[in-house]
């Protein structure tokens, strides 16, 4: 979509629904590019935003993270794109070694993970818009978006939430035609299935179900789509899902930076090309709803200090429900270094065991951590890029739960935003509603302490959608794990896991040990394998492999 006046141009590339004469009128009324920072922050939808005046150009993606802009100097010229990749094919630059290291970190902490993996290419973080001056070689960036302050109840913040998740189910289903979504069960991908119900498309529900006895998801799907006589419910054999691991050696979808998401990609991909042959148009998915839905328990770090009675009685809850000990809380709750000071002392604790679940929960986020198989190198490099990152890095937020909570979202996007790209490459692109930045928005704005707590599961979503989900949907309070698809996963496919490493990449760059993760192959139950140990050296292992043989574009 896009407009076009004497002075100035606007475009919108991706989900919105503006028309045509909305973007005129605003491009006739523009005076300045900063203007457009209250258009960005209320336009529905999941787009790149980019306009000229005179000559400037402004380009931005969304406040999420799911729509990214990079840029690089082309003969003294700055030109910007929607990814990394592209720039690195048109320039031929190679991946940098020292970003590498970084990213076999578990996790990679904000800000190292906002940076692009190739030489001479730079990232534009989410909330930021970057401006070129008329003569293409001056650039800038400034902040088009913050965070709402968390100051509504629950009771006037879900009617908000409901109505933003509503857009954005409409923005892609209001042009009819057949839709597919997800339907796990889960109150996510049930909540979407029943918005989607009532608009004008046809929709398509489909269920996954899980190999594992005690999952109960198909259940709870049947029991919704028992409500929804209208749809189509596509109930796939659970034996023909793909298991974790699978096809990892054949994978050569275009990704402009290593992700976790290859673990999971023929699954994610499998069932696509049988929905586009029934007519599905779009697959809509419930990621993201639990980043909005609930929220981060670090958020009583605070409250501890503002309002300690409440705060107590509500880590009571949450002791007993995850079976956090007490000394753990209290270190964590005692722990007050700022983020700098937290991200400076990572730097030489990398190699520690990992720490336990409640410094993750209560704290800044989950300290990283580098493996036994990385090489002394490689950990020289990453604590280098810590070290330095922390003289400068500021929080998301000043409150650890929202900056926790931003992170989450942020971590979750770059991996949607490259299944995003598989999907559209497999022939049906995918949405996903709940990380729309008015949807996060309308979630960020309720008030923590009702949104997590050990009384209610997903108190937000339950609220906005009574009236549109039937009670008997909303009564779950369970979620299903993949622990079993993940264990058989690693048997079954213990031999490409092996071939991965016998031929490494990374061991040729000096970042791995080889035999170390060969060794690790031959052993599928070592103790740690199903706790993701091994997920972020694999997705750099496959992002190199993935280079190869790739030409340059002219």
């Amino acid at each position: 979509m896009s407009a076009r006046t004497r002075r100035a141009a606007l475009a919108v590339f991706g989900c919105c629904p503006v028309t045509p004469g909305e973007l005129h009128a605003w491009a006739e009324q523009l005076t300045d590019l900063t203007q457009l920072d209250s258009l960005a922050r209320t336009l529905p939808g999941s787009f790149h935003l980019v306009a000229s005046l005179d000559g400037r150009v402004r380009a931005q993606g969304t406040a999420s993270g799911l729509r990214l802009v990079f840029w690089t100097t082309i003969q003294g010229i700055t030109v910007a794109a929607g990814t990394a990749d592209l720039l690195a094919r048109i320039t031929g630059a190679a991946p940098d070694r020292g970003e590498l290291a970084v990213r076999l970190l578990w996790p990679v902490p904000h800000p190292l993970y906002e940076t692009s993996v190739f030489q001479g290419v730079r990232a534009v973080s989410p909330g930021d818009a970057l401006y070129l001056a008329a003569d293409g070689r001056t650039t800038r960036t400034s902040r088009w978006w913050t965070p709402p302050e968390p100051v509504r109840s629950l009771a006037t913040g879900a009617p908000v939430v409901r109505q933003a998740l509503t857009e954005a189910v409409a923005a892609r289903t209001d042009a009819g035609g057949v839709v597919s979504c997800d339907l796990s069960g889960g109150l996510d991908s049930t909540s979407l299935c029943f918005l989607a119900d009532r608009s004008p498309a046809r929709v398509i529900a489909s269920t996954w179900p899980g190999r594992d006895p005690a999952d109960d998801d198909l259940g709870w799907a049947k029991r919704a789509s028992g409500h929804l006589p209208g749809v189509d419910h596509v109930v796939w054999d659970a034996d023909e899902s793909p298991l974790l691991y699978t096809d990892l050696l054949e994978i050569d979808d275009p990704m402009d930076e290593p992700t976790i998401g290859v673990m999971d990609r023929a699954r994610v991909l499998h069932h696509l090309p049988g929905l586009k042959a029934r007519g599905s148009r779009l697959h809509l998915t419930g990621i993201g709803g639990d980043h909005i839905a609930w929220c981060s328990e670090a958020y009583y770090h605070r409250l501890l200090r503002r309002n300690p009675w409440l705060a107590l009685r509500q880590l009571r809850g949450f002791k007993a429900l995850f079976t956090w000990p007490v000394s753990g809380m209290a270190r964590a709750l005692a722990d007050g270094r700022p983020y700098r000071r937290w991200l400076a002392d990572t730097a030489v604790r990398l190699r520690e065991p990992p720490p336990d679940t409640v410094t993750c929960a209560l704290g800044w986020s989950a300290p990283p951590r580098m493996f036994g198989w990385a090489t002394p190198e490689a950990e020289a490099l990453a604590r280098d890029a810590l070290s330095r990152a922390a003289t400068t890095a500021r929080p998301l937020h000043p409150d650890r739960g929202l900056h926790t909570d931003l992170e989450a979202i942020r971590t979750c996007t770059r991996i949607i935003r490259i299944w995003d790209g598989m999907a559209a490459r497999a022939g049906l692109p995918m949405a996903s509603p709940f990380l729309d930045d008015r949807v996060i928005e309308a979630a960020l704005a309720v008030r923590p302490r009702e949104r997590v707590t050990p009384w209610a599961y997903k108190p937000l979503l339950t609220t906005a959608m009574r009236g549109i989900v039937p009670d008997e949907c909303l009564r779950r309070t369970s979620k299903a794990q993949a622990s079993m698809d993940a264990s058989n996963g690693l048997r079954e496919h213990q031999g490409d896991l092996l071939a991965l490493w016998e031929d490494s990449r990374l061991a040729a760059l000096g970042l791995v040990d080889r035999e170390a993760l060969c060794d690790l192959a031959r052993r599928p139950a070592s103790p740690g394998l199903q706790d993701a140990i091994l997920y972020s050296t694999i997705a750099c292992e496959v992002w190199l492999r993935g280079l190869e043989g790739r030409t340059a574009t002219p």
